[in-house]
């Protein structure tokens, strides 16, 4: 196996950049030849490195762990977004099994409600509020399918911290959610929230849909109670 050599003027030149402070990769780079780290190593034994250098490693370093640190979360990111699309397509039937069958839409509902709803015992008719447009979306087009409630009958207020603009807020959840906008309620910040940045600017408030309906009410607080007490295998 033979073993390769270099020109003395080559090794002069890499003892002289290492002198003056360059990296490895750096030498490689600029002598366009790639050496062993070991090679250079040897070569530059005797060598003093200049002061800065060791300042230089440590930002390199940090700069390193930076960029690894982005490739490990891009690489995260793409691993939840493939597992995502796996889950979407693995329970796809569910939602065409709910687009065509009302009891299944009905149970959905009651369970939605009873977890995000004022209760009978608090209110009477129907009110529930959420920051997830995709909650509320859903239950409106749940009480469509279920009761025949139309969004025009809905009313709505937005629940909002103090630094927030209730009329951007209420444009936002009218265009989300398609109830008018005169349709919703004059309401007022949270005071306790007075002198408190919102962090989160993402944040649109809570918003709250009601309309009568104290029946549906009940009646889908019953069915969620009856589905608790249910003795039988769910299969």
């Amino acid at each position: 196996m033979s073993v390769m050599t270099y020109p003395d003027d080559f090794k002069a030149m890499v003892i002289a950049l290492r002198a003056k402070g360059k990296t490895y990769q750096e030498i490689n780079k600029l002598t366009d030849r790639v050496v062993p780290k070991s090679t250079v190593s040897y070569w530059c034994k005797d060598v003093v490195l200049p002061k800065f250098y060791y300042d230089k490693i440590i930002r390199l370093n940090d700069k390193n762990r930076a960029r690894g640190r982005k490739m490990a979360i891009a690489h995260r990111k793409s691993e939840v977004r493939g597992l995502i699309d796996k889950l979407r397509d693995e329970n796809e039937h569910l939602v065409r099994e709910l687009t065509h069958e009302p009891s299944i839409q009905k149970v959905v509902l009651a369970v939605l409600y009873y977890c995000e709803g004022n209760k009978w015992k608090s209110h009477r008719g129907l009110m529930l509020g959420s920051s997830d447009p995709y909650l509320l979306t859903l239950y409106i087009k749940l009480l469509k399918s279920v009761y025949s409630i139309e969004k025009l009958s809905l009313r709505a207020r937005v629940s909002y911290r103090a630094d927030q603009d209730i009329g951007r807020l209420e444009h936002y959840w009218s265009r989300l959610i398609g109830i008018p906008l005169k349709n919703f309620y004059e309401t007022k910040p949270d005071m306790r929230t007075v002198g408190k940045p919102t962090k989160n600017p993402g944040y649109k408030g809570v918003c709250v849909i009601s309309c009568a309906g104290a029946k549906i009410q009940l009646e889908l607080e019953q069915i969620v109670i009856m589905l608790s007490s249910f003795r039988g295998r769910i299969r």
